[in-house]
């Protein structure tokens, strides 16, 4: 499936973390659009209006959906399942989450914000 994609969607309920990816990438000039959580996000995902994200940066721990709802939703919809997935997690085990999650990527908290725009470059190209 090609599709036209527009920047990057966080997936993320805690305020100062969100606040400080979201300097980080439009800083880098990367349009970005924000969910407190899996159920905001996939709202935002299936708006026929709304272009499509080039990759989810997406944690796995928030109320309302969290990110292993939002993930195992969002690769039975053959409309959203193609688009990648970079987890954020406390845990040490973030590669395995990764795996797990069918995910391209993962990042750990607190997020080294230099490893933040490597992980997500090739996704923006």
């Amino acid at each position: 499936m090609t599709t036209t994609c527009r920047g990057v969607l966080v997936v993320e309920d805690d305020v100062d973390v969100l606040r400080a990816i979201v300097q980080v990438l439009e800083d880098e000039g990367l349009p970005v659009r924000t969910a407190e959580n899996g159920l905001a996000a996939l709202a935002q995902l299936r708006d026929p209006d709304a272009p499509q994200p080039c990759v989810i940066l997406l944690d796995l721990m928030m109320p309302v959906m969290d990110g292993w709802s939002f993930r195992a939703t969002q690769l039975r919809d053959p409309f959203l399942a193609h688009i990648p997935v970079v987890l954020l997690t406390a845990d040490s085990g973030a590669a395995e989450k990764a795996e797990i999650a069918q995910a391209s990527g993962a990042l750990r908290k607190p997020v080294d914000l230099r490893l933040l725009l490597e992980t997500l470059g090739p996704f923006l190209r």
